[in-house]
């Protein structure tokens, strides 16, 4: 009897501690509004491509634009990469644009692009990328973290997390 009772209360404390467990990471991870300001000031950055070349987000206004937030550390950023390639080789002549911004070393970035390389412009955010992700309603700065912008420079959707198939073919109707 006394065993029943401590396994009861011990099960009831677990469920406790995983339901307010899921409540706060819940609540940690919930997309916030995208700060004041944040989409002016976003279309005014500028990275260091892999290259050395100049990666200017301004040139991508005028069109819709994905943007990932990703790392080579990252396993589910690098699963979405090629989906995110193909998305870009498919939905270019429909005006589509994709940017990834790497929130990592550049010297990985180098490594990770000669085994895999990517079609679409890649600038590297490093470290700053996680508080400019945050900018755009990330509270975490976790990854990967996608946003979407209207041609007129607007944020038309934000994911965090793996991007599907279906989240890009519901995009790709955006635009």
């Amino acid at each position: 009897m006394k065993l029943q009772r401590r396994t009861l209360w011990m099960a009831g404390v677990a469920l406790a501690a995983a339901g307010t467990g899921a409540w706060w990471s819940e609540r940690r991870l919930r997309l916030q509004p995208v700060l004041d300001a944040s989409e002016a000031a976003f279309w005014q950055g500028e990275f260091e491509g892999p290259h050395g070349e100049k990666v200017r987000v301004a040139d991508f206004r005028g069109r819709p634009l994905l943007v990932n937030f990703w790392a080579t550390w990252c396993p589910p950023c690098v699963e979405e990469l090629p989906m995110l390639n193909a998305f870009h080789q498919a939905q270019a002549a429909r005006g589509w644009q994709v940017l990834g911004l790497a929130v990592d070393q550049p010297s990985a970035v180098r490594g990770f692009l000669k085994k895999l390389p990517l079609n679409f412009p890649v600038g590297m955010a490093g470290f700053d990328g996680t508080e400019l992700s945050r900018t755009l309603g990330n509270p975490a700065g976790a990854l990967p973290f996608t946003v979407v912008f209207g041609a007129s420079g607007e944020v038309l959707h934000r994911k965090l997390g793996k991007v599907s198939d279906a989240d890009l073919n519901q995009w790709a109707e955006l635009g």
